[in-house]
């Protein structure tokens, strides 16, 4: 957790460090066996889901693939706007 914090706040990356991250996102998603337009089409459908209860930030909203303890983990980011009270 605090690995994303740092990366977070890390004022000066250099190439190496980009190239490195974007090269790991490359091995989670092949790891994963999930394109880009799967997890797309996986993130419209939990925001068709997820509207049925609650008012989400759509353009805020943010799913990806994420490594921890040797497997793959799918993270999801879902700010609230307000939670709907009836059905």
């Amino acid at each position: 957790m605090l690995d994303i914090f740092s990366k977070l706040f890390q004022k000066d990356t250099n190439s190496k460090d980009v190239a490195k991250e974007r090269l790991r996102l490359v091995l989670i998603h092949d790891r994963a066996n999930m394109s880009p337009e799967l997890l797309q089409s996986l993130k419209e459908d939990l925001i068709t889901v997820i509207n049925k209860y609650l008012e989400v930030d759509q353009e805020a909203l943010e799913v990806n693939l994420s490594n921890v303890d040797d497997s793959v983990a799918l993270v999801a980011n879902i700010p609230i706007v307000q939670v709907k009270r009836s059905l």
